[in-house]
């Protein structure tokens, strides 16, 4: 370790040294000792290849099961009882690393923002938590958080990929710097140098900023879910699977030829949720390091007999891809092939995002390493790239005499180096959304499955699974997606317990609008929603601070949808009561639309078809607009973006919404709990949520009406959507529960008894004689819901 990197580095960085390459010669030496006179060849290392997502071959049997228990932290789903908050932007780890497998990268969907301060001296002022943007708050936080006071600076990000990053943190300090040349002495117009982080060379993140996974992971956790962490035990550190103890804790020096890597800070992170820090065990956290460190390296494909890949390999290095994108650097294993030499480059004010971190400027990143690209689109540190191709063309600064002589190739020589760089790993699970490819068809009864006439059906299916094909797709910016957005798709918001399911916090929609001195709500002109994604190069819309009212919706499950379509009009009109002419405090009111369709889906019963549906969430969520059709009246038939509009066309709405009418309804457990239903029916749970209705292929048992109730407690306030009033609420299905938690319209129950105690006004009676069922009456009733 650099005891003083100011002293030890400032020949890197300073105009006067006396030469870089006699610096880097000298700080090279000092790294790794003397120079043997007759050095063995270094070669590939061996055993660290793998398919995407796998552990490591090397691995031992120990470390193979650590890392199974890193996994289950990292897709575990964390909610604010157990520290999520108080700002966030997701709920589990791998939501921004999930594709096409967990630990790589993210879809537009989850990108995030980057925020700071720059002064007029032009230094850059660090802000809290990073500068992290968030979209959620819990524990007393704002809805929606807003930016902070002075920024002046603001830019996307998009996650990158963790395959092979325990290799990259055993790479030898000398082999980086080898590669660095800050004052371009060479005169090849490439100047890498490297950045620092407490007196190491940095190697991760958009700008080399952290040197260790710890505290790499111990961020974000932070930043983007709230989650708070002790630093791991000198200790535990030791038993790393690649071990970093503290130096001055009397281990190896990272110098040393071992596989080490820097220490992580030491201080705790805390936070002020209410909820006891740390959030996060070490246990957990121990795990959760040693699955990244664990994550194999992309496997390569062989060139043999690839006459276009050795052809755009030989063109890689002509056209000088490699002068940053190095094949290979050095670790105690042999060589990485990372195509990478982790320093910083000036990729020009087209792509200068603002930020400044260590040393690095606003225009200067860390070269990505290239291993398993063709399966992390989209490209560069804003995603704003679609395709290699195009990621190749927005190179600027440094990367421009590289990216003037790929476009000067014929066509067929850019494909070859296409070619060559989709052999880089990954390239068979590759997806355009997180189905793998060839995803086989569910079994009836699980969940995400179609309807038994259509998996009977070869023709019905296969349009089925175009449909879903088109539901799991991430949408790309060339096709149209934003400029404002939620999701990039459809599965995007709808995908736990099967794609077409429930979504966690992480995904819930905001709305918003005035709430004046009478209560009464009035909405923006451009509706409720306020988006919390853009396409790259337009920030986050910050809404008007006369806006005062926000409100989290959750996502529902689509399981089922077809079957709800085909209940008759008739059949749930003959349930509304609402003026309660019964006197069982129960009104339901059915939501007409002004054109006079019955509204049905949604939380508010706010949609009359799946149709519609389709229309209005391919517009409102994803920024798709549709052609006008006649007789449908929702959904955006035009935008402000590049794309020519309608955006999707007809023949893909059939698809789309003959995929949500064909998902069968959630299969219930094998065997409902015995008198379950009785309690069901005695509480009165069956006053709002009707256990079956007619339908067109016979009863329908969704457990609800379709229509609106009030169930809030007096005082609270909401959105008014049509005629659907601040409280009203659509009777929630309750098949599938199981699958589709939080509960309640915006996600606040996090249990369902939780959900039954949250309910109100209408629901009184009910809510109270649950309260005063004996604890064995509550328990078969919940195994009950639970079992639907």
């Amino acid at each position: 370790m650099h005891s003083d990197p100011d002293s030890t580095v400032r020949s890197l960085r300073g105009p006067s040294s006396l030469g870089l390459a006699v610096n880097l010669a000298a700080l090279t030496l000092a790294l790794t000792g003397c120079p043997d006179p007759d050095p063995e060849p270094a070669v590939l290392a061996e055993g660290i290849y793998a398919p995407l997502g796998e552990v490591i071959p090397s691995a031992t049997e120990e470390q193979k099961a650590t890392f199974e228990r890193g996994l289950e932290v990292a897709v575990k789903r964390f909610d604010p009882d157990e520290g999520l908050g108080p700002k966030v932007n997701v709920s589990f780890c791998t939501s921004c690393h999930e594709k096409p497998v967990f630990g790589g990268s993210g879809p537009r969907y989850r990108d995030f923002y980057l925020t700071g301060i720059e002064l007029e001296d032009g230094s850059f002022l660090d802000l809290e938590h990073g500068g992290v943007l968030t979209s959620y708050g819990f524990h007393g936080a704002p809805l929606r958080p807003g930016v902070e006071e002075g920024v002046n600076v603001s830019t996307h990000r998009n996650a990158i990929p963790f395959f092979g990053v325990g290799l990259l943190a055993e790479i030898n300090e000398g082999s980086i710097l080898a590669n660095a040349d800050e004052d371009d002495a060479d005169g090849d117009g490439i100047s890498g140098r490297p950045n620092w982080d407490r007196g190491f060379v940095g190697r991760f993140g958009r700008k080399s900023q952290t040197v260790s996974i710890e505290g790499f992971i111990r961020g974000p956790l932070n930043n983007h879910l709230g989650i708070t962490s002790n630093p791991l035990s000198q200790e535990l550190k030791a038993q790393l699977p690649v071990p970093s103890a503290n130096p001055d804790a009397g281990e190896e020096s990272l110098e040393g030829p071992g596989f080490r890597q820097a220490a992580a800070p030491d201080e705790p992170l805390v936070d002020e949720d209410g909820i006891p820090d740390p959030e996060l065990s070490e246990e957990d956290l121990f795990d959760l390091v040693s699955f990244a460190m664990l994550l194999a390296a992309p496997e390569a494909e062989p060139l043999e007999g690839n006459e276009l890949g050795l052809e755009g390999q030989g063109l890689f290095a002509q056209i000088g891809c490699d002068d940053c994108h190095t094949p290979t650097l050095e670790g105690p294993r042999g060589l990485i092939p990372v195509y990478s030499d982790l320093l910083l480059h000036d990729m020009g004010e087209e792509l200068a995002d603002g930020i400044q971190v260590g040393v690095a400027t606003a225009s200067e990143f860390r070269t990505q390493p290239l291993w398993g690209i063709v399966a992390a689109s989209p490209y560069l540190h804003d995603g704003r790239a679609d395709t290699l191709d195009e990621a190749i063309r927005l190179h600027g600064g440094e990367g421009s005499k590289s990216r003037d002589a790929y476009e000067a190739l014929e066509d067929g020589e850019r494909e070859a180096v296409l070619e060559f760089l989709a052999t880089l790993g990954g390239r068979e699970q590759v997806s355009e959304g997180l189905l793998p490819p060839d995803a086989p068809v569910p079994d009836a009864g699980v969940p995400g499955s179609p309807l038994p006439e259509i998996a009977a059906d070869s023709q019905q299916l296969a349009d089925w699974v175009a449909g879903r094909a088109f539901f799991d797709r991430n949408i790309q910016v060339g096709e149209g997606l934003g400029p404002m957005f939620n999701g990039d798709g459809c599965r995007a918001c709808h995908f736990d317990g099967g794609v077409g399911g429930a979504g966690p916090l992480g995904v819930n929609v905001m709305r918003h609008g005035i709430i004046d001195a009478m209560d009464e709500f009035t909405a923006p002109d451009y509706g409720t929603i306020i988006h919390k994604l853009t396409a790259p190069g337009i920030m986050r819309p910050e809404p008007d601070p006369v806006y005062n009212f926000f409100e989290s919706r959750q996502t529902p499950p689509i399981f089922g949808l077809g079957l709800i379509e085909g209940i008759a009009e008739d059949d749930i009109l003959s349930l509304a009561d609402p003026e309660d002419l019964d006197g069982d405090g129960i009104r339901g009111v059915a939501h007409v639309l002004p054109d006079g369709r019955l509204g049905r889906f949604g939380w508010k019963a706010q949609v009359p078809s799946l149709r519609e549906f389709s229309r209005d969430a391919l517009g409102a969520e994803v920024g798709l607009t549709v052609p006008v059709e006649e007789g449908f009246t929702f959904g955006a038939t035009e935008d402000s973006d590049a794309v020519a509009d309608p955006e999707v066309d007809s023949e893909t709405i059939d698809l789309l919404t003959g995929f949500m009418a064909g998902l069968d309804a959630p299969a219930p457990a094998a065997e409902l709990p015995e008198g379950g239903l009785t309690v069901f029916e005695d509480v009165g749970c069956d006053g709002c949520h009707v256990v079956e209705l007619p339908g067109a292929n016979g009863p329908v048992r969704a457990y609800s009406d379709f229509l609106l109730h009030v169930v809030a407690p007096d005082g609270t306030l909401g959105i008014v959507d049509g005629a659907a009033e601040q409280l009203m609420f659509r009777t929630a299905p309750l098949w599938g529960l199981r699958w589709s938690a939080p509960y309640m319209h915006d996600g606040a129950a996090l249990t369902v008894e939780a959900a039954i105690l949250a309910h109100f006004g209408e629901a009184d009676a009910v809510r109270t004689a649950y309260e005063g069922l004996s604890d064995g009456d509550k328990a078969l009733l919940l195994d009950f819901l639970a079992a639907l």
